[in-house]
């Protein structure tokens, strides 16, 4: 279960006030729970105990170092997709051999800080990727690069298109039919280090049926390069999705618990469709989590600045835009939003919407809400994955502060932008 929940009305992160945090330090303000991070890493563990997994928590879905160090003292490993994310995990404490490095567009730069630093492996996406990680690693004599090669499927995951990766429709792997003769090849490199085999089919999938059918389809082929050129691991991805609806009034986190009435997944429902076929292989297996850990811990915190009504629509303002949580403009992704305050009686259809000068800054549409007034916070649920990760500076605006909340103690893991912040670096003419 996640840890946001009302006492006496007034909304709370663990044992903190929502309000008494934005009264201290302002809004907009995102705000995680660690108490919940935590134990969504050791709930996935021990749903899949049978197989030991190693996890790799996806960085790009919330890359703060105070929850990358908080991971990685719980024992995870990290899937990076940049050299930006690699040196936040050494930053962080991450052990670098439980570190695997994806991404379609490895620099030479990153080839060569992913050797130096000892990373578990490359997960390589093409093959001309493939020959040039080759070419980097034979620059210095004796050395082999370890690789894993990212196979696409080629299967449907559903869900929105801007987050679906295992079809051919997609720009990630190597197409299914080309693998075999691909570990060939690389297999007669002695520049290259031979060590696993991956696939991802998309983010936040909520139904069992497109691992399971990822994953027979992947065993196969998986068996015979295990027998054929010794690999150690299968990594079976990332996508685990959460729940996004009534995740606060429901008392819900995750589809791990949700009602039968109104899910098609459990986390047990997803352990016993994979475990089986997974456990036969005699490999280490991977996973690559990233929402499923982070986006049920984290919430940000708005203000109301205006409402207004032009007599066919009703606007609420806050002080939070797309430049801070993008997701609802980009995916038209759906996120809960409760008055942090004790909530009023009734309710209003209202459009949620931001500062930002764009049409697409809006948080619901013809939402009900509680009746709010200038002044009065809200917080957006669900917030912590794909939150600030994603944020930008777009209208010269600074980014939140983000706060750690750890039972009754809150500390401040980023402070917020400074206007001069934003333009550091620049120069006049």
């Amino acid at each position: 279960m996640h840890r946001f929940q009302r006492k006496n009305g007034l909304l709370y992160a663990e044992g903190v006030s929502l309000d008494g945090l934005a009264d201290r330090l302002g809004t907009p303000l995102y705000v995680y729970s660690a108490g919940t991070i935590l134990d969504h890493y050791r709930r996935l563990r021990r749903v899949l105990r049978a197989l030991d997994p190693l996890i790799c928590y996806s960085v790009k879905a919330n890359s703060n170092l105070a929850i990358l160090s908080l991971l990685a003292r719980a024992g995870s490993g990290f899937d990076v997709v940049s050299g930006g994310e690699l040196e936040r995990v050494r930053k962080a404490g991450g052990k670098m051999e439980r570190c695997v490095f994806a991404g379609v567009g490895k620099t030479d730069d990153e080839i060569e800080a992913g050797l130096r630093f000892g990373v578990k492996a490359f997960h390589v996406e093409s093959e001309e990727e493939l020959d040039q990680i080759a070419t980097v690693s034979g620059r210095k004599k004796g050395r082999r690069a370890p690789i894993a090669l990212r196979v696409n499927p080629d299967v449907e995951a559903g869900g929105h298109a801007k987050i679906t990766t295992g079809t051919y429709e997609n720009k990630f792997g190597i197409p299914f039919e080309q693998v075999a003769a691909t570990y060939r090849r690389a297999g007669g490199d002695p520049r290259l280090c031979l060590r696993g085999v991956q696939m991802h089919i998309g983010s936040q999938i909520t139904r069992a049926a497109p691992f399971r059918a990822a994953v027979r389809k992947m065993m196969p082929l998986v068996e015979r390069l295990r027998d054929r050129h010794g690999l150690e691991y299968f990594d079976v991805g990332g996508g685990l999705g959460i729940v996004y609806e009534d995740a606060l009034a429901s008392g819900r986190d995750s589809w791990w618990n949700t009602p039968k009435a109104d899910r098609s997944m459990t986390l047990p429902d997803y352990a016993t469709s994979l475990v089986p076929f997974l456990r036969e292989l005699k490999m280490k297996i991977l996973l690559e989590p990233g929402r499923f850990l982070v986006g049920n811990a984290g919430v940000l915190v708005s203000e109301v600045l205006y409402r207004k009504d032009n007599g066919r629509k009703h606007f609420t303002v806050v002080d939070a835009g797309m430049n801070d949580l993008v997701r609802p403009s980009m995916y038209e992704a759906y996120h809960q939003i409760e008055p942090v305050g004790k909530p009023r009686p009734g309710a209003l259809f209202t459009d949620v919407v931001g500062p930002v000068c764009e049409s697409s800054d809006v948080f619901c549409r013809d939402r009900s809400i509680s009746p709010l007034e200038r002044g009065d916070r809200v917080a957006i649920l669900s917030a912590g994955a794909y939150g600030f990760s994603m944020a930008s500076n777009y209208n010269t605006r600074p980014r939140p502060a983000e706060v750690l909340v750890t039972g009754t103690r809150a500390r401040v893991i980023r402070c917020r932008e400074a206007m001069a912040d934003l333009w550091r670096g620049e120069r006049k003419s």
